[in-house]
């Protein structure tokens, strides 16, 4: 049953489109499910959203957050010959791009077309040795000039997103898609709610997802204001290392989810840390410590809200991110959201008492 009704979701959630800034169909997606667990919806003025579950009304305020944003990219120029030319938003590595298909969204339809360059036929052989750069690419939609692009209603300012359909691959494990991260912190944020709905906990839970995420933690330093939240979880991805070449010490499919010890952004609270680790090991739950120097989550302006939230990164490994494919493991997802409710069960008064500097 797991497979049919909560894959369902998450299939929307990943084919949903929603570029930073036009995250509007996924945020409605989210606010379907979230009102099913009969929650009060909040949202900021950026976008971002959360349900509520209250388990004590005066209880600590925990906050459950993916990010509804995937990388994707926007017109910036309409070529008279009937090309787009484009920018990103969020990161992206030229040496993805080339004859990928992609959604140009406008007002009215969305339009197929497909990211081009100058053929290698005719490239100098200095030419060939380099990865392609972004800015002398473009998308080709069939169209024959400026004018009949324009027709069509496509604009400059319009969302580009990546095409890949949703697919759970032979061995009834292994997830493909594009947007994992990340819709696959939205389905944790909403599956975490649902096993809480007869859980007895003592807190009050805010799970949803904030907005632009991808192009510098936008909604992550606006959503916190609604909530006050006294510890924050970041729901999202890490780089899977399990491919050749690989390290078999660092985070691969299907070993648990990833807690995050250190990225670019946030050394987290080492003893909330501890405490999800030492939770874990109690109810047997595979993880994986995630030690990255570079890039960073949401957590990196969660934790700096104010005087300062404990905050961690809960998520899964996942292949290929930024690009128009990745890779993760249903066994992740679901461990993942187990561990999630476990530590939240735990997370009562004098607990967070016990995790906060500053009854030292």
């Amino acid at each position: 049953m797991w497979i049919i009704l909560e894959l369902e979701l998450l299939k929307q959630l990943t084919e949903a489109k929603g570029a930073p800034g036009y995250e509007q169909d996924v945020r409605k997606i989210m606010k379907e499910e979230l009102e099913k667990v009969q929650t009060n919806i909040v949202y900021d003025n950026m976008g971002s959203i959360f349900g509520i579950k209250k388990g004590n009304e005066t209880g600590p305020k925990i906050m459950l957050a993916g990010h509804l944003d995937e990388v994707a990219f926007m017109v910036k120029e309409i070529t008279k010959e009937g090309y787009l030319r484009f920018t990103p938003l969020g990161g992206w590595w030229e040496q993805v791009l080339l004859s990928q298909r992609v959604s140009v969204v406008t007002e009215k339809r969305t339009y197929t077309g497909v990211i081009g360059s100058k053929p290698p036929h005719i490239l100098t052989p200095k030419e060939r040795k380099k990865v392609y750069p972004m800015k002398e690419m473009f998308i080709d939609v069939g169209a024959r000039d400026r004018e009949q692009v324009k027709s069509w209603g496509i604009r400059v300012g319009d969302p580009i997103i990546p095409i890949c359909p949703f697919e759970l691959l032979p061995d009834n494990d292994t997830i493909l898609a594009k947007a994992l991260d990340n819709r696959a912190g939205c389905f944790l944020a909403v599956e975490v709610l649902k096993q809480l709905k007869d859980a007895q906990h003592d807190n009050i839970v805010y799970a949803g997802a904030t907005v632009q995420e991808e192009v510098g933690l936008r909604g992550a330093t606006t959503a916190p204001y609604i909530i006050e939240p006294d510890v924050a979880f970041a729901l999202d991805v890490g780089v899977a290392q399990d491919g050749p070449g690989g390290n078999e010490n660092k985070p691969g499919l299907g070993k648990g989810p990833i807690v995050t010890f250190l990225d670019a952004t946030m050394i987290p609270n080492t003893r909330f840390r501890d405490l999800v680790v030492d939770t874990a090991e109690k109810h047997n739950i595979p993880y994986q410590p995630d030690v990255m120097t570079g890039g960073g989550t949401d957590a990196g302006k969660f934790h700096l809200f104010k005087n300062g939230v404990p905050s961690i990164v809960i998520g899964v490994p996942s292949r290929y991110i930024h690009s128009h494919v990745s890779m993760i493991s249903k066994k992740d997802l679901e461990n993942a959201a187990k561990l999630l409710v476990e530590v939240i069960k735990q997370l009562d008064e004098p607990k967070m008492k016990s995790i906060s500097y500053k009854y030292d």
